[in-house]
């Protein structure tokens, strides 16, 4: 039984809390239910997580920033060629700081999506996050960015604008970047389209997003030619915030409650905030010189040396083979 059928039941269980007119037939349920969730939605598979991280009621990007910052004004446009709503972004407060913060965007509904682009990004969205960013660095605002993409969009527009080079752009100019920079991942990190926004001082998961260079979905198609094997890929993936964590791939996993962050909105939230207040406490003690330094070599040690001895090779005593 997969987590979205154990939900179904919990959802069973609250329903009938609401047909009962005992007081201690209503304790006695709510006392089933907790029992419940706590022997089923504790051990969850990678596939859960995955299941959990494309959920039609998970947060979106909106709810965090209405809940976590004042004041956001959201700016549109990339000067270039249009305002992709896929990506959003503009200036608040937080704890009396001004901040920059660019965000993917799911939508709540199918009319929703088809206008955000399922929070898949065109080049001109890209442009627009850089926009933001260079904004950002001129007038010396911190940067939170929230990623939930499944990847950038594909088409055959966004490769004519420049889909590539739009985001090898923001992947070197937010690596030069002077301001301290938080990104947290909030449902799905698809690929390049995910860690165009996610070249952080601090990069942040909640415990049941997703992190990888391509769906479950496409690495089964990949390598058994059956995408029904999803779930297998899921797990061979590494793509959980725990794994990810321990490979250092990710600074801080950041808990749900119990079922997922739909089951408590509000919680959820409030543990993103205060994990982005106590990162940033800390990277504002740092000199701007620090902040793109330690950024620089957060990215450089990802993956491992080993070297080898390799005679054959005229000149050469030493072989390094990069290994991930």
């Amino acid at each position: 039984m997969d987590i979205l059928a154990k939900e179904r039941k919990v959802r069973e269980l609250e329903k009938k809390i609401l047909e009962l007119d005992s007081p201690e037939l209503i304790d006695s349920l709510k006392k089933e239910i907790d029992i419940y969730k706590k022997k089923s939605m504790t051990s969850l598979t990678a596939w859960d997580r995955v299941l959990l991280a494309r959920h039609q009621e998970r947060p979106t990007a909106k709810d965090y920033i209405e809940f976590i910052f004042d004041d956001f004004i959201e700016f549109h446009g990339d000067r270039l060629f249009r305002d992709d709503k896929s990506i959003i972004g503009g200036i608040a407060r937080l704890n009396n700081q001004s901040i920059t913060v660019i965000a993917q965007q799911k939508g709540k509904t199918l009319d929703e999506n088809l206008e955000r682009n399922f929070a898949m990004p065109h080049p001109e969205g890209y442009r627009k996050a850089l926009r933001l960013m260079e904004q950002a660095e001129k007038f010396k605002r911190p940067i939170i960015t929230f990623i939930d993409t499944p990847g950038a969009y594909p088409g055959i527009g966004a490769e004519e604008r420049g889909q590539g080079e739009a985001i090898a752009k923001n992947l070197m100019r937010m690596s030069e970047l002077t301001v301290p920079i938080i990104s947290i991942i909030i449902g799905e990190g698809g690929s390049g389209g995910a860690l165009a926004l996610g070249v952080g001082n601090k990069v942040m998961m909640l415990e049941n997003a997703i992190y990888s260079i391509l769906s479950p979905e496409g690495y089964a198609t990949i390598l058994w030619k059956d995408a029904t094997k999803a779930s297998l890929a899921a797990e061979a993936m590494k793509l959980t915030s725990y794994d990810l964590f321990d490979y250092e791939i990710i600074d801080r996993i950041i808990k749900e409650p119990l079922g997922g962050a739909h089951f408590n909105r509000e919680k959820t939230f409030e543990n993103v905030k205060e994990a982005i207040v106590e990162e940033l406490d800390n990277l504002n003690s740092l000199a701007s010189y620090r902040i793109k330094e330690e950024r620089y070599q957060k990215f450089r040690k990802f993956g491992f040396f080993q070297r080898f001895n390799y005679d054959n090779l005229k000149g050469v005593k030493w072989w390094y083979i990069r290994k991930y």
